[in-house]
């Protein structure tokens, strides 16, 4: 058996692998601050996300790897912590942001922005730092599925002399949306360029500070808005939500494709397919798939993306939105709440590997 040294516990670490990005521990930098006294060795493993749901295998692995290669009696004390990765150094515009998600979907109604709201709660709750921008213009969701409808967002004055405006704060998640600019039952009606100067206002002329994700809720379809987003800042990545009817999953398939278009090249993290069966309070063990099964999966398998998650339709999750506290806050312990949890951990894993393995993402330039 190796004496107890630095090299020897060092040596051990490097037969540990991070098992989504396929390397090592050693080889990754994930492993700082190795200690050694006597026959006690203690180090820190930081991981890519705080959502990480792969925290206890990995510090099961390295208390093992130590043990089994270096000694079987040291007290090993393992640290685990996360610092999320990014690709996003030394931008002008959100240089505190480190990961910009665009939640898409190809039409209305398939509850995009109850998954949007359910996530960014989820991500904020394992300790990451979360910003969500309702940029569905014209049908601003997010005050009320966050309880806040009568915030105003403050003005003031930034260090370059600039207006800067605070975003409202609520449930750990920073947000803007029209909603908060305008009252709730008047119409906004909007041009295509007017929605996407509002659009871009709420990215360069908010104070968002530091950030692990920013998130944004897109309207259906592909429009200006869309465009509007990839043209003034990087995104890292889009997922794509739909429900497995057939009509859903063609106009999903076509929002896919506008991330991939060689002009935008914006990688797809995955699909999330919303409604994916009922099952009645009444009959806990049966699954009606109203909408159809596993259109999801179908297109996820065809574009050869990952399937984030299905989430059921469940009347609990419209109500939690109607009340302004999401589904994920109501009762941790409902199956609702852990499924949207295991996306926000699938999401968080994704965005790892993409930082990891793909290549930065440029604001696209598109001439008319």
């Amino acid at each position: 058996m190796p004496e107890l040294t630095l090299e020897a516990v060092r040596h051990a670490l490097s037969f540990v692998e991070e098992p989504d990005l396929g390397q090592d521990l050693m080889t990754l930098n994930m492993v700082e601050d190795i200690l050694i006294e006597g026959r006690r060795v203690s180090f820190t493993v930081v991981l890519t996300t705080p959502a990480c749901p792969l925290k206890q295998a990995i510090h099961d692995a390295c208390e093992r790897a130590v043990h089994t290669m270096v000694d079987a009696d040291a007290q090993v004390v393992i640290t685990m912590t996360s610092r999320v990765t990014s690709l996003r150094t030394g931008n002008a515009i959100l240089p505190g942001v480190k990961n910009i998600i665009a939640i898409a979907s190809g039409k209305g109604g398939v509850g995009k922005s109850t998954v949007a709201a359910n996530l960014a709660v989820a991500l904020a709750a394992t300790g990451a730092k979360v910003g969500l921008v309702d940029a569905d213009i014209s049908g601003p969701s997010m005050p009320t599925m966050f309880g806040v409808e009568d915030a105003r967002p403050h003005v003031f004055q930034g260090p370059d002399g600039k207006n800067r405006i605070q975003p409202i704060i609520q449930y750990g998640v920073k947000l803007m949306s029209i909603g908060f600019l305008a009252p709730g039952e008047n119409a906004i009606v909007w041009r295509g360029p007017m929605a996407s100067s509002a659009l871009k206002q709420f990215i360069t002329e908010v104070d968002w500070g530091e950030l692990d994700y920013l998130l944004l809720d897109l309207p259906p379809g592909t429009s200006d808005i869309h465009l509007t987003l990839v043209q003034t800042v990087p995104v890292t990545g889009a997922i794509i939500v739909t429900t497995p009817q057939p009509v859903a999953l063609m106009d999903a398939q076509k929002g896919l494709q506008m991330f991939r278009q060689p002009q935008i090249n914006v990688p797809v993290l995955g699909i999330v397919e919303n409604m994916a069966w009922f099952t009645p309070a009444e009959l806990p063990d049966h699954k009606y798939f109203i909408f159809g099964e596993g259109g999801g999966q179908r297109l996820a398998d065809k574009h050869e993306v990952p399937l984030l998650g299905q989430l059921p339709l469940v009347q609990a999750v419209r109500e939690a939105g109607d009340a302004g506290r999401p589904a994920v806050l109501q009762d941790v312990n409902s199956p609702e709440a852990a499924t949207f949890r295991a996306l926000a951990e699938s999401l968080a894993r994704q965005v790892s590997i993409r930082n990891n393995v793909a290549p930065k993402t440029n604001v696209v330039s598109i001439k008319n």
